[in-house]
């Protein structure tokens, strides 16, 4: 895997770090092929594919790591659309794709006191959304 550079904007909680792979959009029975652009524990931002249109549902995207066959899904809704570009923010993720995403962030952060305050953000966000 190629060195990411990483961008913080002071506005977020969560760190976002340039990141281009291929992925998928899922939303019901329709599927797209894009670009990851940046990610982050709580979401990630990707290339608006051809055809694509919001259907309100929530939003599955799905991408493997370069070079292996581990593959993340994350269960996502999309809080912006502009400039051919989708935001999507992370409902639902499972164990193994966090803990794939969390090595991903620490290896870009290269600093684990921004990561743990960042995951304990994360769950704590995510524990109260039940």
């Amino acid at each position: 895997m190629k060195d990411k550079e990483l961008v913080i904007d002071e506005r977020r909680n969560f760190s976002r770090i340039l990141f281009a792979a291929s992925a998928s959009l899922h939303q019901g029975d329709k599927q797209w092929q894009t670009t990851i652009l940046d990610l982050s524990l709580n979401g990630a931002l990707v290339e608006e594919p051809a055809g694509f249109s919001h259907a309100g549902e929530p939003i599955t995207l799905s991408f493997s790591l370069q070079g292996s066959d581990i593959e993340l899904q994350m269960e996502t809704e999309l809080v912006h659309q502009r400039n051919q570009q989708l935001g999507l923010k992370c409902n639902f993720i499972d164990v193994d794709s966090i803990s794939h995403l969390k090595r991903i962030v620490e290896l870009n952060l290269g600093d684990a006191s921004i990561l743990n305050r960042e995951l304990a953000l994360f769950i704590e966000k995510h524990n109260s959304a039940d």
